[in-house]
């Protein structure tokens, strides 16, 4: 069964419709990716997918579950990290458990493991201005985790990093979705990205946008270090573009 299944959604603003009748799978461990030019729909996608807006047509099924429009079933994770600069570390990590009701001892006491798992040991009582910005998105997609250890929609969480930053934590979150068998929904715009870092990719494409093609990425993860420099991999990418741009 697939974890996620996106049936037939279409959805419209004002009039206007914006996606229509998208379809898309994610199975259990999979990191998929939704490649797209600006303003084809892939936020509104997510939006729908976590419940916070409701479809014009069509299901959200999450292990079999409908959960269309009904938020709080996978968690949703924004470019900016949106750590509050006023709480710790720790306590960032905890906010979805106090947001459910438990008191602050106990969601401590329940962030704790996941600290070293995160590559985050040392940091829980320092504020989020004492951190790197690798180390803040590593906050960040913790908390994004205590809130659903199901699945993750990621919209663009690495784009604000330098480029050696960046490819660190392509690798370190490839090793953090092993370990805790996350299944993955990823906005991005860069391309090269997309297909070191997916299993699967759907490309979105015309107004509105929907979903004209899909894309396998046959390369065993991690990717090879000098995979980005193959016939393979621009193969995948003069493929990508060509999808892209017409």
């Amino acid at each position: 069964m697939a974890e996620l299944k996106v049936s037939n959604v279409t959805k419209s603003f004002d009039g206007k419709k914006i996606i229509e009748n998208i379809s898309i799978e994610i199975h259990e461990k999979e990191l998929v990716s939704l490649l797209g030019v600006s303003g084809g729909g892939k936020t509104t996608l997510f939006n729908v997918i976590s419940g916070l807006i409701p479809p014009d047509s069509g299901s959200v099924l999450l292990d079999g579950e409908d959960i269309t429009s009904k938020p709080g079933n996978v968690s949703y994770m924004l470019q900016k990290d949106l750590l509050l600069p006023y709480r710790t570390v720790e306590d960032n990590v905890a906010l979805p458990l106090l947001i459910r009701g438990e008191k602050k001892k106990t969601a401590r006491e329940k962030v704790q493991p996941y600290f070293a798992e995160f590559g985050l040991e040392g940091t829980q009582k320092k504020y989020p201005a004492q951190l790197s910005g690798g180390m803040r998105q590593r906050a960040a997609l913790l908390r994004t985790y205590m809130f659903s250890d199901r699945l993750a929609l990621l919209d663009e969480p690495f784009s604000a990093l330098d480029t050696l930053t960046k490819s660190a934590m392509h690798r370190w979150y490839l090793n953090v979705m092993e370990q805790i068998h996350l299944s993955t929904v990823f906005i991005t715009h860069d391309i090269d990205e997309a297909i070191l870092l997916s299993d699967r990719i759907y490309i979105l494409g015309g107004k509105p946008g929907r979903i004209v093609d899909e894309i396998r990425i046959a390369e065993a993860k991690p990717r090879r270090e000098d995979f980005n420099l193959t016939d393979e991999f621009l193969r995948y990418k003069r493929r990508i573009l060509e999808k892209i741009e017409q």
